[in-house]
């Protein structure tokens, strides 16, 4: 039976379990289901303490196996206006689709007082978002070490690419033990990774049961609306832009790229965290697809850390919801300013469960709407967060094979004339 196929069969035995014990039929599982977090939990711990070393073993082997010092600003200047565009079509996405739907929802009065009611308990996340202006110092680690503990992922790829091309000016012959054994380290954590995946299976399991467990079936009025409306521009924006970016742009055909990247997918999905996903698509990337060290050493990790555009979705129709709950209409300039803040706002994405609804925090402030509200999507955050991590990662590996076409062709030798 194929791996990924095992993983959606995990996915769906969980959900079917986890539903059996919402409906109160089996109560006698519940404990069972505390158990299952636990260990679910657990598994995604082991695939997050891998993320480290992997990063930074294979920025610093795939900076320094380019084939030219070139390669990297190239590769980056590509990489930065592949995610600004793609994040920008999924925010006009977003608002040209999502924004007549999320009018069509009926509001319930009763339902609105429920759900403003949970509002007022629930508030806001903690913390404030930092300015532009703090988020390009952050990028600057005072202490990469601490930002290797902190799981600060930004300024601690600032910090291994800054030190990755410094390696480059050193000695060939010192440099070349030195990436020997960085090239160690970087298969050991492979290795580690795959020990891992291989269990995803169970994992996926154990992740679902209590998720279903929780959620039940109790999604009702607007919330299903925003939640069906949330999911399905995200399905539409893969299915449209991504997939047919991949066929056309990388000339992969649409039925290899699917089955490669089913099994990031899945993780993605379930894990809900890119950064869970990581080392699953640089394996994908390396071993099955064979593209280029710069590109699964390289691009991989950054679109990881930086690329979110389901948070360009996910961030506009939230905004857009919590205006339409509350009664405040969103002219054309509060449109264009919602947009110019989900599309900065989404490269600090952190690549972990629920990072983006923080992030939707100054999308909100920006057009003076209830930041209280955010307390309302909380409840059903969880579903959207899979649909929004697995378009971030189809679109990390929708930009790896664009941007590897471009560097096979800038790697093969110039044609020699007769």
């Amino acid at each position: 039976m194929p791996f990924a196929l095992k993983v959606l069969l995990g996915l769906a035995a969980g959900f079917a379990v986890g539903l059996v014990i919402a409906g109160g039929n089996a109560e006698f599982l519940a404990p069972a289901a505390r158990v299952l977090e636990t260990l679910g939990t657990m598994w995604i711990a082991a695939i997050r303490m891998t993320v480290i070393p992997l990063v930074m073993s294979s920025l610093i082997v795939g900076v320094n196996l380019a084939p030219n010092p070139a390669t990297i600003g190239r590769l980056g200047g590509r990489a930065l206006t592949f995610f600004i565009v793609a994040t920008t079509i999924a925010a006009v996405m977003a608002i040209l689709v999502g924004a007549p739907l999320m009018a069509r929802i009926t509001l319930d009065p009763t339902a609105v007082a429920a759900l403003r009611a949970t509002a007022s308990t629930a508030g806001a996340p903690p913390g404030s978002m930092p300015t532009v202006a703090q988020w390009f110092i952050d990028l600057v680690p005072l202490n990469p070490v601490k930002a290797a503990a902190d799981g600060a992922m930004l300024p601690l790829i600032t910090f291994t690419l800054a030190f990755a091309i410094a390696i480059t000016r050193v000695d060939a012959a010192r440099r070349a033990s030195f990436i020997t054994m960085v090239e160690a380290v970087q298969n050991a954590t492979l290795r580690m990774v795959r020990w891992v995946i291989d269990t995803a299976p169970y994992g996926v399991f154990a992740l679902a049961v209590p998720l279903a467990a929780k959620l039940g079936l109790s999604a009702v009025g607007a919330l299903a609306g925003y939640t069906v409306i949330v999911c399905g521009v995200s399905v539409l924006y893969c299915a449209t832009i991504l997939y047919p970016a991949a066929a056309f742009f990388g000339s992969v055909p649409t039925s290899l790229f699917v089955r490669a990247w089913l099994a990031p997918q899945a993780v993605a999905f379930s894990a809900r965290s890119s950064m869970a996903a990581l080392p699953a698509m640089i394996e994908v990337a390396r071993d099955r697809m064979k593209l280029p060290a710069s590109i699964h050493g390289f691009l991989i990790p950054l679109a990881a850390s930086t690329f979110r555009p389901g948070a360009g979705v996910g961030q506009i129709l939230g905004a857009l919801f919590i205006a339409r709950l509350y009664g405040i209409e969103v002219g054309p300039d509060g449109m264009a300013a919602i947009t110019a803040t989900a599309l900065v706002t989404s490269f600090s994405v952190p690549g972990i469960p629920g990072g983006s609804i923080v992030a939707m925090v100054p999308v909100l402030m920006v057009v003076h709407l209830p930041v209280e509200g955010i307390g309302i999507l909380l409840g059903v955050d969880t579903i959207l967060d899979m649909f929004r991590t697995t378009t971030n990662t189809t679109g990390h590996l929708s930009a790896a094979v664009v941007l590897a076409r471009g560097e096979r062709e800038a790697e093969e030798p110039p044609a020699l004339g007769v």
